[in-house]
């Protein structure tokens, strides 16, 4: 059973920026075409980009790890059964190419690109690289969380300190969640102090992680959207599990996802957002 270190996330994260470098900027700033198609909707889309990028990130990570699972966000699309490999294999490795395509797609530099490795179900590293800034934040499972800049200068990371509901800020949307959920969470949202919307679980990872925000809220759990995050919030300190409490895996995509700075804070914000105002 592979056991992954610091070194290894590092070696990872170097392919996410040189993949970035090379692959994913030149598109961003209209140096090269980027072609943009939708998928299940106008909101998701998929760009050229996305497609180069994953593929590029496929093919170093199976020449590092040849005998390792390889599951894409864009390669789920076309089959996906390859998703049945989260659960089972001895290494797989999910990627998110590009997160938040929609801002990439619309000029918007906020995106990032995550991979996330897990061993028979379990992730054990995460690396969300952002293009634009060029740094990346890391996550190996029991050593902890940092971010590293180009110039390799890291900063450990850790989650924000508890708080009142009335003063936690985070990501809370109530668009992706079904009814009538949908409607009693928009009712409790004012309970926070700010709500917002970055349109990539990427950056909002990592502002959570960095302790700049208090609360995530999710409600579609796809792996390559939250396996790398989720276990950054966690080595930098914080608490997460489904609404009803059980503990997230990357093989379950139901149940939707909250991230806060400790079990309490955990419970406080469950209740403020989920009980229907009396």
């Amino acid at each position: 059973m592979k056991t992954f270190t610091r070194s290894d996330a590092i070696t990872i994260g170097e392919i996410l920026a040189d993949v970035s470098r090379t692959e994913i900027m030149p598109r961003f700033t209209g140096a090269v075409l980027n072609n943009t198609r939708e998928k299940s909707s106008a909101f998701d889309v998929v760009t050229d980009a996305d497609e180069v990028a994953e593929h590029e990130i496929a093919s170093r990570l199976r020449k590092l790890f040849p005998t390792a699972a390889i599951i894409g966000e864009e390669a789920a699309e076309r089959d996906p059964s390859i998703l049945e490999h989260i659960a089972t294999a001895d290494l797989a490795f999910i990627i998110d190419p590009i997160d938040g395509t929609k801002n990439f797609a619309s000029g918007v530099p906020l995106f990032g690109v995550m991979v996330a490795a897990t061993v028979r179900g379990e992730i054990v590293m995460g690396a969300i690289h952002d293009p634009v800034c060029r740094d990346t934040s890391f996550a190996v499972r029991g050593s902890g969380a940092w971010r590293q800049d180009e110039n390799q200068q890291t900063k450990d990371l850790k989650v924000a300190d508890p708080v009142p509901v009335s003063q936690m800020q985070g990501v809370a949307g109530s668009s992706f969640l079904p009814e009538p959920m949908r409607s009693i969470v928009a009712q409790n949202l004012p309970k926070m102090s700010m709500n917002f919307w970055m349109r990539s679980a990427a950056q909002e990872y990592r502002m959570a992680a960095a302790g700049h925000c208090h609360v995530l809220v999710y409600n579609k759990l796809m792996p390559w959207d939250h396996a790398a995050g989720w276990l950054l919030h966690r080595e930098a300190g914080g608490y997460s599990a489904h609404f009803d409490g059980t503990p997230y895996k990357p093989s379950n995509f139901a149940g939707g996802l909250i991230c806060a700075p400790d079990h309490l804070s955990w419970e406080l914000i469950r209740e403020a957002l989920f009980e229907p105002s009396v």
